[in-house]
């Protein structure tokens, strides 16, 4: 039996289209789905026909983070190496890679976002570092995100879990710009990315890359082991007891 299509991938124009396609979960980075989005980065990164990515979704969520289903019933271990290997493959890629979102974006999709070298945010989006409301940290993605955010922003956003929408995003860097038209918006940056010279592109990535990837290198591994960690306390398990159950964790603070 074939395994679930999760990652929808094309290529038009010398651009590669690489969908999230998985509704059911809000595209929650199950084994499978970053194993697919993992081959489709390759596929795009080897083929010569292509200049440049879009990274995109369908349904109503971009990304939900980690597959908390998986992490409960078995940990956190493989998992965070996953996130890692493919968040790093995504700023390394020889070709720039735009992410292009109208839709819920939390916890792990962050690192999404900020992985990408352009990043659009449509009128639907809403972002949240919803870790510390699952007794968790924003560990793995703040190797993509804080060096992409307004530090004051990124204290407030990663420590309070609040949510915000496109336009706060676009303030705070964690995206290139808010757009009232997604569609639209998107294609402007692919045109104008396809009247780019291959080499143009491909000489130009790495000019923007080396501090994030050197930030990245030398605390993915203890960053990875922290979240692994983390995942297996107490808090987490419980938070994320509460989370599938869809009520508060017993330590939360109710409202007045």
């Amino acid at each position: 039996m074939a395994a679930e299509k999760l990652v929808q991938y094309s290529v038009d124009r010398a651009i590669a289209r690489i969908a999230l396609d998985s509704p059911r979960n809000r595209n929650a980075l199950s084994a499978a789905l970053v194993s697919q989005l993992s081959d489709a980065l390759a596929e795009a990164a080897t083929d010569d026909t292509v200049r440049a990515l879009e990274l995109t979704h369908t349904g109503t969520t971009f990304c939900a983070g980690a597959d908390l289903s998986e992490a409960s019933q078995g940990g956190m271990a493989s998992g965070t190496q996953r996130i890692i290997a493919v968040l790093r493959t995504i700023i390394g890629l020889p070709k720039p890679v735009v992410g292009s979102i109208d839709g819920h974006v939390r916890a792990g999709g962050l690192g999404l976002v900020g992985a990408c070298d352009i990043v659009l945010a449509g009128p639907k989006s809403t972002f949240a570092f919803t870790e510390v409301r699952l007794g968790l940290a924003p560990a793995m993605i703040s190797l993509t995100t804080l060096p992409r955010m307004d530090p004051r922003a990124a204290s407030r956003y990663f420590l309070t879990g609040e949510t915000f929408d496109a336009a706060t995003a676009a303030r705070s860097g964690l995206v290139t710009e808010a757009v009232d038209d997604i569609d639209a918006g998107t294609m402007a940056v692919l045109d104008a990315l396809r009247a780019a010279s291959p080499q143009g592109l491909r000489e130009t990535k790495p000019l923007l890359t080396p501090e994030l990837l050197a930030g990245f290198d030398a605390r993915a591994q203890e960053l990875a082991e922290l979240s692994t960690r983390l995942f297996g306390t107490d808090e987490a398990a419980e938070g994320m007891a509460a989370f599938l159950a869809k009520r508060p964790p017993a330590w939360a603070v109710p409202r007045q």
